[in-house]
């Protein structure tokens, strides 16, 4: 059985979902077209069990509150899976499902739909989607996105970094820590940041690669390793690594004032989705719609950009706060992971010949 779980809204979010009044009220505006209609059928199911919902790096907890401010008659039931649990999970409960919703790694949730695990939708902004952010079909449509950028301990880095370029400079020698392409995604997403930088795409990856072999040769690379160095950042040891935006972000208020740098750089980087599906089958299929159109409207999308994350959906107006800490990145590229996932063979032979030796 999934585990039923509350959470009480706090800080940004808190304050943005509740300026949002349910759609029941007389006077209340719609999110979107239709949304009371939807709403009408969906409380009569009363229920969204929600696959893997519940960890980070999203604010999972505050969505839900403020899904079920706006909607009180709908409970939402979810749990923690991971990806590829997910996947599994929807693939051994298919012939009698009991989710309704599943949300993964953009590349877990197009398996899911090679599967036949999932049922076709587009959510309210799908249209307004990066063609990398969604299925064409609607069967999966990516609710935010993880960007990669530099992390910059302003305290032991003179001249912080602001592009590929800077990170090549003599000054930098010894500071840069990155993780391994060939045993986490996050490296991989690194390769194919710098190709893009570096002149090359998704059918050119030997760019980024030929970057990186510079920066060792140069002897800007402190180290890489296999699991993230978090504990290692905060302890004062790494000048520089690259890795994902929101962690960046949030050691940046854990440590106070300037003493954090959190740099998207210039030339070009990565941002990688994160999607959502209905299930095949599910049993609540009209609560499930009012969930998944819920986070891909202002306050779901909100929601996401308080938890530091890029939102998936393009050209909100973000207030002020939020627009100091995920500043409008043009650089940022849309990640197709279907076809990122097909050059991880290359990455890993190329990277270990002229990167990792």
């Amino acid at each position: 059985m999934l585990p039923r779980r509350r959470f009480l809204a706090a800080g940004t979010l808190a304050a943005a979902s509740s300026a949002v009044a349910p759609p029941s009220g007389a006077q209340a505006a719609e999110l979107y077209p239709d949304e009371r209609a939807l709403h009408e059928l969906a409380r009569h199911e009363g229920l969204v069990v929600s696959l893997n919902t519940a960890g980070p790096p999203a604010s999972w907890g505050a969505q839900v509150a403020g899904f079920r401010r706006r909607y009180p008659e709908i409970d939402v039931v979810f749990n923690e899976l991971g990806s590829a649990g997910t996947v599994a999970a929807l693939d051994r409960a298919r012939a009698r499902p009991v989710a309704d919703t599943a949300f993964y790694y953009a590349a877990s949730a197009a398996e899911a739909a090679r599967r036949g695990l999932t049922a076709a939708y587009k959510p309210v902004n799908f249209e307004r989607l990066p063609g990398a952010f969604r299925d064409a079909d609607g069967e999966w449509s990516a609710v935010y996105a993880l960007a990669l950028a530099f992390i910059v301990n302003a305290r032991l880095v003179r001249s912080v970094p602001r592009s590929w370029a800077d990170l090549q400079r003599a000054e930098h020698r010894n500071a840069v820590v990155y993780l391994d392409p060939r045993a986490t995604g996050i490296g991989q997403m690194l390769c194919l940041a710098a190709a893009f930088a570096a002149g090359g795409d998704l059918e050119d990856v030997a760019p980024g690669l030929d970057y990186l072999a510079s920066l060792h040769k140069a002897g800007n690379v402190l180290r890489v390793l296999a699991t993230s160095p978090l504990e290692a950042f905060r302890r004062g040891e790494i000048p520089i690594w690259i890795g994902y935006e929101h962690e960046g972000l949030r050691l940046q208020r854990e440590f106070g004032g300037d003493a954090v740098a959190v740099i998207v750089p210039a030339e070009a980087s990565v941002a990688a989705p994160f999607a959502m599906s209905l299930v095949r089958g599910g049993p609540n299929t009209n609560a499930a719609r009012l969930w998944f159109n819920y986070l891909m409207s202002e306050p779901g999308q909100v929601g996401f950009a308080a938890a530091d994350l890029r939102p998936s959906v393009p050209g909100l107006d973000l207030h002020a706060d939020l627009q100091r800490s995920l500043p409008p990145a043009p650089q940022l590229r849309a990640l197709d992971v279907v076809r990122a996932a097909a050059r991880k063979q290359e990455i890993d032979g190329l990277w270990t010949r002229i990167a990792g030796g």
